[in-house]
């Protein structure tokens, strides 16, 4: 039986550790440089454990969706 997200030891603790990762996703997707994207605001869920990051680059926008515990992005929307 595996602990709870409450007892596990998150990956990505602080929005410093969530940006980056968020990033780089946007980067890989879109094929843009790291430094033309504009991190816009970020949301930590309590109750899902899960980072959301809005980036703007190139005239778009985008929310990154991360699990905290993981350390990985579950979902990347265009918006």
């Amino acid at each position: 039986m595996s602990p709870g997200i409450g007892l596990m030891k998150r990956r990505l603790p602080t929005e410093k550790e969530a940006i980056p990762v968020a990033v780089s996703g946007i980067v890989q997707k879109y094929n843009v440089s790291a430094g033309d994207v504009k991190t816009l605001e970020t949301k930590y869920d309590d109750d899902g454990g899960d980072w959301y990051v809005a980036l703007g680059f190139g005239g778009k926008k985008a929310i990154v969706k991360m699990d905290s515990v993981q350390g990985t992005i579950t979902e990347i929307t265009e918006i």
